[in-house]
């Protein structure tokens, strides 16, 4: 109990913060800090197996592999991050989250009028062991419909993010060859661009780079932190480096 009492507070207020969090790094970290609290309480109540498989496969993977792609590939913020790339997506999407939802009230009355107890053979020896026994056992059957629904669900996924490529990839000495005429007809310079960060204050993903006169290149910093607004200016300071150089002309 006392445990209980100590996270499901916790629990509670990062599940709101999940709901009312305004970016999605935030709310993916409250879902974390929901999934880590689970596993305590799954410790507490000597489920040994439910702890470790919460901790390494939901918060230690999947949950930190979508904190990753949020963070890397970024939320668009534009008017076409409101538009549906498969039409009648929000429909279908309350109507599964409405049904869910009451197969979860009807879950939870059933188990508040008839009570619940966990299996005998889970908890009777070791809960690894007995787990084991029901899963390949018993629900043997079920076990492999919900792998093989997993399975299905990576492949949907594939299929849905697969874009065919309309033109062949260009090959390494093509961009070479493109970068050359770029640079004789605009100027572009045909090397690698700076990275976020150099020659400013810090390295930062969302600082900017600074080209020699002081002024900030845009194209240093990815693009989702542009468009979502993101993007510092930190002030920098040393010779031919914008303000500091007005600094140094400044002192006698």
């Amino acid at each position: 109990m006392t445990a209980f009492g100590v996270v499901a507070p916790i629990i509670v207020i990062a599940a709101l913060g999940l709901l009312f969090a305004r970016k999605a790094v935030h709310a993916a970290l409250a879902l974390a800090v929901v999934m880590i609290g689970l596993a305590i309480l799954y410790a507490a109540n000597g489920a040994p197996f439910l702890f470790a498989v919460q901790i390494i496969v939901y918060t230690g993977a999947i949950m930190m592999l979508f904190l990753f792609v949020v963070m890397l590939v970024g939320v668009e913020s534009g008017p076409q991050a409101v538009t549906e790339p498969i039409p009648g997506q929000r429909v279908a999407a309350a109507f599964v989250g409405l049904a869910f939802g009451v197969l979860l009230v009807i879950g939870i009355g059933q188990v508040v009028a008839n009570g619940f107890s966990a299996p005998v053979a889970a908890v009777e020896d070791e809960n690894v062991e007995g787990l084991a026994a029901l899963m390949f056992g018993p629900y043997v059957l079920a076990f492999q419909f919900t792998a093989a629904l997993l399975v299905t669900a990576v492949l949907g996924a594939m299929v849905l993010a697969h874009q065919d490529r309309l033109t062949p990839k260009a090959s390494q000495a093509e961009l070479a060859a493109r970068r050359i005429r770029d640079f004789g007809a605009d100027g572009k310079h045909p090397g690698n661009a700076p990275t976020p960060g150099v020659y400013a204050r810090h390295n930062a993903v969302d600082a900017p780079a600074l080209l020699p006169d002081g002024t900030p290149l845009e194209s240093s910093v990815p693009g989702s932190l542009v468009k979502r607004g993101q993007v510092i200016r930190p002030p920098v300071t040393g010779p031919g480096l914008g303000a500091g150089a007005e600094d140094e002309e400044e002192q006698p």
